[in-house]
């Protein structure tokens, strides 16, 4: 991925979510990304936040190998990519009129779908608001993130101006943050040989004149 991973897997998880609350039959329905304390984010079904974004442990030294769009070479190598984890924050907003019980329901559907398809893969084109959003050849795999009531206190202190509404954290991994240029390869060795020069024969050393 590029320097807009982070945004592209934003999009794509808002999208997948959108996708599984229409599929519902609520065509109202509706999904924001960004802080709490935005007018938009309470008025709609959910709202997703990305907290916290930090490097990936087990995969900060490795090279980042993505599939070539050609056969030769068979993959880009990135060798000084950085992986990252990015930890959302998934919570029910408050749709005027409507009751939090309709909208634990919407967060009961968000988690299923991520249950069942907790994958958002490379080759899959999603859209979102007219557009279309690819991530590439890479899958990042979201996960169900338990947070205690300390740390969650926290999140939500960052937003003074906001009530707490009921949410659920997962985290996204490896979003991978690559140079602007591949590392240059070398060309693989296709044929080892080794040559000398011509060998002289006996008759020939022994004849000087």
């Amino acid at each position: 991925m590029t320097a807009n991973a982070i945004s592209l897997v934003t999009l794509a998880l808002q999208a997948r979510l959108l996708a599984a609350l229409r599929e519902t039959g609520d065509l109202m329905s509706s999904v924001f990304v960004g802080p709490f304390d935005d007018p938009q984010a309470q008025a709609a079904s959910l709202s997703v936040f990305p907290y916290r974004i930090v490097p990936n442990a087990s995969l900060r030294n490795t090279e980042h190998r993505v599939a070539a769009p050609m056969s030769s070479p068979p993959y880009i190598v990135y060798r000084d990519a950085l992986p990252l984890d990015v930890h959302y924050l998934i919570s029910v907003g408050k749709r005027l009129g409507v009751s939090e019980d309709p909208l634990l329901n919407v967060l009961g559907v968000a988690i299923q779908t991520m249950q069942k398809t907790p994958e958002l893969p490379g080759t899959t084109v999603m859209p979102v608001s007219g557009t279309h959003v690819s991530l590439e050849p890479d899958v990042v795999r979201v996960t169900f993130e338990p947070l205690g009531t300390d740390e969650m206190s926290r999140i939500w202190a960052l937003f003074p101006t906001a009530n707490y509404r009921t949410s659920v954290a997962y985290v996204a991994s490896p979003v991978w943050i690559d140079p602007a240029a591949p590392t240059v390869v070398a060309a693989p060795v296709i044929q080892d040989r080794l040559g000398s020069g011509q060998r002289a024969s006996p008759s020939a050393v022994g004849s000087r004149p």
